[in-house]
């Protein structure tokens, strides 16, 4: 059976047939093929839940999971540009049709909902907002997003993520007392997912950190005389610049900074915004040499130092090298917060790698290992610090994906320590 809106086919139920209307809370899942208004865009999946949807029809249920994946698409573009605000991305349909799509470009410009507004213009009367994250209620840089919505005269607001910051959220109810439907949670899990860095900033006050690391089968970084270029081949490192070029900041320590000189650009990615923020952290001062590629302009560089009371501290200054003292790493990854850094790549060496997993301060794996060995009990290990005394005490690595990338084997997932269970 096929229903069938402005000469596209929305759904394709070859197995069975349904009526248009049925109950939502019973059909959790469907394949869906869908030739869409929107070019180059697709649906392979749609989910319903019970709590929202139940009072739906097939019909508009798949309409609302379908203008909400265009919303969500339309925030990925907000990616390394809008922190410390999440991405968020709106369209606004009426009739059936879109009329009005725009994104959140940057912190202090106008948010998604507004941008949308003002691309469908006077057609907005009547019609309905998709919208990825809650609307905004209060005032911060600029007007709430509701006053927007109430202003254009929608009649229904349909929004995936709830929004978790106190300053911001109760959007929803404004709305709802003012007359208009709204339905939330619409396709959340996938509106989650893309603002993972914000909302662990909101709970926490601290970025979200990836560690990352291209290691040998023996899970050796570097051999004994600590040369590591390169571990893994061309394919692993390209995708590990498009990483980067999604994070805010990208961060080693003084032993990779001496041992390896590192550029810590984007070389072989675009850019989807500014170039992250090269960072050192450090218990003390690292000796200061002239020809450290972090002091050249192709991005802005700091040090977090535990001790800055050494000979080398007025060298970096002088150079240009912005030397920030503070108490512990948990202080270092604070002050990034606050200064806007939510996504933080973390390269190590090892002893970095083992004082993150160890603080329970790193978030997500990205490993990229490569077919060889190194051996050796004086080659620098990912995890270059004291480890885990007992099985029962190890990290965990849940949600997992793997990848070939040429002759290597891209390993990612989300970090689970055992305070956590």
């Amino acid at each position: 059976m096929c229903f069938v809106v402005d000469k596209h086919i929305l759904f394709n139920f070859s197995a069975f047939v349904l009526p248009l209307q049925f109950n939502i809370a019973s059909f959790y899942s469907a394949q869906i093929k869908y030739d869409s208004p929107f070019k180059g865009f697709s649906v392979n999946k749609i989910v319903w839940t019970e709590s929202n949807m139940s009072h739906l029809s097939a019909y508009d249920a798949a309409l609302d999971s379908t203008y909400m994946k265009r919303a969500i698409g339309l925030a990925k573009k907000g990616i390394a540009r809008t922190h410390p605000n999440p991405r968020v991305g709106a369209v606004v349909v009426k009739n059936g049709k879109l009329i009005g799509e725009g994104w959140h470009h940057c912190a202090g410009e106008a948010h998604a909902e507004v941008n949308a507004l003002q691309d469908a213009g006077e057609q907005a009367v009547g019609a309905c907002v998709y919208v990825s994250l809650e609307p905004c209620c209060k005032h911060g840089r600029t007007p709430p997003c509701t006053e927007a919505i109430l202003k254009a005269g929608i009649k229904r607001v349909v929004f995936a993520s709830s929004d978790p910051n106190p300053n911001m959220a109760g959007g929803s109810l404004v709305l709802k007392k003012a007359g208009i439907e709204v339905i939330g949670g619409v396709m959340s899990v996938q509106a989650d997912a893309l603002n993972t860095a914000f909302f662990h900033y909101i709970a926490t006050g601290l970025p979200y950190v990836i560690s990352k690391a291209a290691i040998s089968l023996d899970g050796k970084l570097a051999t004994y005389q600590h040369d590591s270029q390169w571990i893994t081949g061309a394919k692993a490192r390209r995708h590990a610049h498009r990483v980067r070029a999604e994070c805010d900041a990208i961060v080693v320590g003084a032993g990779t900074l001496k041992d390896d000189n590192p550029s810590l650009t984007v070389r072989h990615a675009r850019l989807k915004g500014k170039p992250p923020l090269r960072v050192v952290i450090a218990k003390r001062t690292p000796r200061f040499f002239a020809e450290c590629k972090l002091l050249n302009n192709a991005a802005e560089s700091r040090m977090y130092v535990y001790d800055a009371s050494n000979e080398h501290t007025a060298s970096w200054c002088h150079a240009g090298m912005a030397i920030i003292e503070v108490v512990d790493l948990q202080a270092a990854l604070r002050h990034l917060a606050e200064s806007a850094y939510l996504q933080v790549l973390m390269e190590g060496g090892g002893q970095l790698h083992a004082a993150f997993l160890e603080a329970g301060l790193a978030h997500e794996l990205l490993l990229y290992q490569a077919p060889l060995l190194i051996g050796g009990t004086e080659s620098v290990n990912f995890w270059h610090g004291l480890g885990a005394p007992h099985m029962n005490a190890v990290v965990r690595l849940l949600a997992i994906q793997r990848r070939r990338l040429g002759d290597d084997v891209m390993i990612r997932g989300k970090l689970f320590y055992p305070s956590e269970m």
